[in-house]
């Protein structure tokens, strides 16, 4: 008979730590499903989007740079057309050049006197004049254009100097006579300016002009 009250008893027992447990939850204890959901989770996502984020900002970074070098090469590539088209015809000038000169010399050659003198050589002389006239507008037009030298200081980047001429009352180095005009076309040199500078004046200024 005591056998068999034994496992009512046990029964018993488990009742009471159930109301026991029961009590204990009610009187404040965490709630367990509270507790998981408050307990930190791993950081295995965000560490898995940190690779990602760096890979898009790499791709990013050599987009942009891939962008600005076609950028560059654009830009290199409509100067080197501007540049096509802006200097092309400076070999083709070069050659008339000499034409230009040869139509000033002949303009030089016929004192005013002797024009006055003859009507005949006078009309020849202003056919020659009218013709160097539609050169040099046909250099303009091209963006070939004279260099004012005369009177100015001796400048390397513009002057080739042929000669020195004794000038007192002329800072030293200033040319004082053109030999041979000079011509730029757009920015570059395309003949430079012989000339004749001054020696034996006051010195000139340490200041090199770089307009033509």
């Amino acid at each position: 008979m005591n056998n068999s009250t034994q496992p009512e008893n046990e029964d018993n027992l488990d009742a009471e730590n159930n109301v026991e447990h029961f009590e204990d939850f009610a009187e404040g204890e965490d709630d367990p499903v509270e507790s998981l959901a408050n307990t930190d989770m791993p950081e295995a996502p965000m560490q898995e989007a940190n690779p990602l984020e760096a890979e898009v900002a790499d791709l990013k970074d050599k987009l942009l740079r891939t962008l600005a070098e076609n950028e560059n090469i654009r830009k290199r590539a409509e100067k080197e057309r501007n540049d096509t088209a802006k200097f092309a015809v400076g070999n083709f000038a070069k050659q008339l050049l000499s034409v230009a000169d040869n139509l000033r010399r002949a303009l030089d050659a016929i004192p005013e006197e002797t024009r006055q003198e003859n009507d005949g050589l006078n009309n020849i002389f202003v056919g020659v004049e009218a013709t160097e006239r539609e050169l040099l507008r046909a250099f303009d037009a091209v963006g070939i254009k004279q260099i004012d030298a005369l009177d100015q200081p001796f400048n390397p980047n513009f002057h080739e100097v042929m000669m020195e001429m004794e000038a007192p009352d002329k800072p030293s180095g200033t040319v004082v006579q053109v030999l041979e005009t000079g011509y730029m076309i757009h920015d570059r040199l395309l003949r430079p300016a012989r000339v004749c500078v001054s020696k034996g004046g006051p010195k000139a200024e340490k200041k090199v002009n770089e307009e033509v």
